[in-house]
């Protein structure tokens, strides 16, 4: 079908003859000299683009464009001036322009010009489609939220789930990485293929090369049989790697090569073999950390890393406790078979007020234990786990008058430390810096406090 363009000016005698130029290279053409008449169009007609005068009559292309910006924001706008200045070119932009040509312009120039339009019209109508298909799908999954955070993580999953790139999802475990990472295979072109998912750091070193490249009878003891590796198994689909981190280096190196040949040696085995799986890489560690550490190699995490997202801690996420926490409560009573009007606000505010380690994991266990336990048709307090009873929310630190409110300097090296993570991004090295901390220490810390621990 061919792209219908909308051309605004007051000359007749020009329409009639860009109409005729466009018509030949293959667009479907309509013509107006009002102005008023063309936004009345766009707004109910489906257009690819609109070409318009910088002057019409009496009126101005400009403010054409600005109304158009406003009733119709992805409909690209190429504006046609005689006055090649900089000044007109930078107003035209400011207008919300796509474009501008300057006359006198060739047919090829014009085209080029158009071309260029129609198919960032194109792109934004498949990017929206995309995330309509990324929003409905991935809620269904669980991925929840309308916080800006994560809707800025949700959109990158829209860009990218048509394309081939390997992408890595790092963020704190609990955070969701596999369900982004299954909102990617859902919404891309490989969706009928299969999804195949391993945990790096659940199988011992030997089991892990045999998992992921296969083996051959014979390759070792027990290999009675010739198994296919999980990057042949995922062809046509999505192969994800959670815990990449933790793999290791020499199987890194076999990683690595796999990645850049498209092709895999089963253990044991004289051939390679080719396989065709999209990858999707996950972990919850600083993964640049390891890099300097030397437990991570560098070159390997230029190739995982084409496209990051980066899942924001449920701490960060404000009110999305609430949306996560009341989809849990309808979840869990239908599987309880309980009926449960939500729940009571001062069980809001202890969800609001807790940092949430474990994040939407530990959400996801605190409410379905409440549901378990509640008596009536609403979740109190007596039903949540002893620890969110039990915590002081952080403001209480300068503004407590009751000193039952108060907690100990450990809870408050605690919070202080979690929210230093949070603001360098996770880099455990700039945090040790900021604390005044060796990095043994902080990783001590790190650990005693179960601070983005798995």
């Amino acid at each position: 079908m061919s792209p219908t363009i909308l051309i605004v000016d007051d000359d007749a005698d020009l329409l009639v003859e860009l109409e005729r130029t466009l018509s030949k290279r293959g667009y479907t053409v309509t013509t107006t000299t009002s102005p008023d008449d063309a936004l009345a169009r766009a707004t109910s007609e489906d257009f690819a683009a609109v070409l318009t005068d910088l002057r019409i009559g009496a009126r101005s292309g400009i403010d054409l464009c600005k109304r158009l910006r406003d009733a119709c924001p992805e409909l690209p706008v190429v504006v046609m001036t005689g006055f090649g200045t900089m000044e007109a070119a930078v107003e035209t932009m400011r207008a919300g322009a796509f474009d501008f040509v300057t006359k006198p312009f060739s047919p090829d120039q014009l085209e080029l010009s158009l071309r260029r339009a129609v198919g960032h019209r194109a792109l934004s109508r498949e990017v929206q489609s995309l995330r309509s298909r990324v929003d409905g799908r991935s809620g269904a999954r669980g991925i929840l939220g309308r916080s800006a955070v994560m809707g800025q993580a949700l959109e990158i999953v829209g860009r990218v789930a048509t394309t081939g790139a390997t992408v890595l999802v790092t963020g704190e475990s609990g955070t969701g990485k596999e369900l982004v990472a299954r909102a990617l295979h859902d919404a891309s072109p490989r969706a009928k293929g299969p999804f195949v998912a391993l945990n790096c750091a659940a199988l011992p070193d030997a089991l892990l090369e045999s998992e992921l490249f296969g083996h051959a009878r014979g390759a070792f003891t027990d290999a009675k049989t010739t198994k296919t590796g999980l990057f042949v198994e995922a062809s046509g689909g999505t192969l994800f790697l959670d815990e990449i981190g933790e793999m290791p280096v020499a199987t890194q190196a076999k990683l690595l090569r796999a990645l850049e040949e498209r092709k895999v040696r089963p253990v044991g085995a004289n051939q390679e073999v080719s396989f065709d799986a999209r990858i999707v890489a996950a972990t919850n560690r600083d993964i640049e950390t390891r890099v300097a550490e030397g437990k991570f190699r560098e070159d390997l995490l230029y190739r995982i890393n084409v496209v990051h997202i980066e899942l924001p801690p449920l701490r960060a996420r404000g009110d999305d406790v609430l949306l996560l926490a009341g989809e849990f409560v309808t979840r869990f009573a239908d599987r309880h078979g309980k009926t449960l009007e939500g729940m009571t606000d001062e069980v809001e505010k202890r969800l609001l007020g807790y940092p949430w380690p474990g994040n939407v994991r530990e959400l996801q266990n605190a409410i379905e234990r409440a549901v378990a336990l509640a008596k009536g048709t609403r979740i109190v307090v007596d039903d949540l786990p002893q620890r969110i009873k039990d915590h002081a929310p952080a403001h209480v630190l300068v503004t407590a008058t009751d000193p039952t409110e108060l907690c100990s300097l450990e809870e408050v090296e605690r919070r202080y430390i979690t929210r230093v993570m949070e603001v360098v991004g996770g880099s455990k090295s700039e945090a040790a810096k900021i604390l005044g901390l060796d990095r043994s220490t902080l990783y001590r810390k790190l650990e005693r406090y179960r601070i983005g621990a798995s």
